[in-house]
């Protein structure tokens, strides 16, 4: 199959619990979602494992966010290039 999602193969990372509701729906959603990415990658991962996923590349691409980050890293960086010689 030649279906090109966004989320691509997911990297190991550590992890944190954290219990969230979802609409009935978006979990049907998340469900194929997780079926159609195990059939594209050809390893099975549940929903839940792809939910961390799609939030990270949901706020990576958020235009916003990534102005808030650039800003807070101009920040940081800025008093430290000052304090060096």
């Amino acid at each position: 199959m030649n279906t090109k999602l966004r989320l691509g193969p997911l990297p190991g990372t550590d992890t944190l619990k954290l219990t969230i509701t979802l609409p009935v729906g978006l979990k049907t959603h998340l469900d194929r979602y997780a079926a159609l990415h195990s059939e594209t990658w050809g390893e099975t991962v549940l929903a839940a494992d792809l939910i961390p996923h799609m939030l990270t590349q949901f706020i990576l691409r958020e235009k916003a966010f990534k102005a808030l980050m650039r800003r807070e890293r101009s920040r940081a960086v800025r008093p430290q290039a000052l304090d060096q010689p």
